[in-house]
């Protein structure tokens, strides 16, 4: 229950921190923060987590992130269910919407920082490229993890390479989906949003689920299952 607690609070930190740095700092009149901002924001909260909830739960915050590790055999099958159930729930705790909509104005059709393809794409990239994004986005988080969580690697810099990883996956695909590889962090705005974003919904939940069940494969084969550090 305390790894599920965590998880919970971890991935509304994310939502709130990630998303509402988009949502409420973005485009602010003269003091907007960008692209690059909320790039930031994203990789800071995974980073501040993983400090502060790592050693509880592994600081997954993220259904793709537990699946990665699931397929690449850092994690038991048994927990799989109750982590992304507790993530979800997370990501849809609601923090950032009682915020925002006390301001004058606020309106959910500007799209609440929730994921889209097509129209609903920033830069209006297509199905096929968001898709492909996704996949490959989410394929390299996970690489990413399984690499800095490895008993080899420097435990001390795994949170900071893992936020950084981040950051840098915003940067680049934020113009093409508004950036995912989370599925929990897709579902909160979208199910506040409605509509178009609850119809686009299945893909930021299909293409991170295959890019990181694949990294996990991957980086399993790479590195032999006796070269982990066991977490079951």
């Amino acid at each position: 229950m305390r790894k599920l607690v965590a998880e919970f609070i971890g991935t509304g930190w994310l939502v709130l921190g990630g998303c509402g740095s988009a949502v409420l700092a973005a485009a602010y009149p003269d003091l907007g923060i960008g692209f690059l901002g909320v790039a930031l924001a994203f990789g800071l909260t995974v980073v501040t987590m993983a400090y502060a909830i790592g050693h509880i739960s592994g600081c997954h915050l993220n259904p793709a992130v537990t699946v990665g590790l699931w397929t690449g055999g850092r994690f038991p099958t048994g927990d799989v269910i109750p982590y992304i159930a507790a993530q979800v729930l997370g990501g849809i705790a609601g923090v950032l919407y009682i915020i925002a909509s006390g301001q004058a104005g606020f309106d959910l059709a500007n799209g609440f920082a929730s994921n889209g393809y097509g129209a609903h794409s920033p830069g209006h990239y297509s199905l096929l490229s968001a898709f492909v994004t996704e996949v490959v986005m989410s394929f390299m988080f996970l690489f990413v993890i399984l690499g800095a969580t490895h008993k080899l690697a420097s435990p001390q810099m795994a949170g900071l390479a893992i936020g950084l990883a981040l950051t840098l996956i915003h940067l680049i695909s934020i113009p093409v989906t508004n950036t995912s590889v989370n599925p929990a962090r897709s579902t909160g705005p979208a199910l506040f949003v409605g509509d178009w974003a609850t119809s686009q919904l299945w893909m930021f939940w299909v293409a991170p689920l295959i890019g990181a069940a694949i990294a996990g494969v991957v980086y399993r084969w790479l590195c032999p299952d006796n070269e982990y550090r066991s977490v079951s």
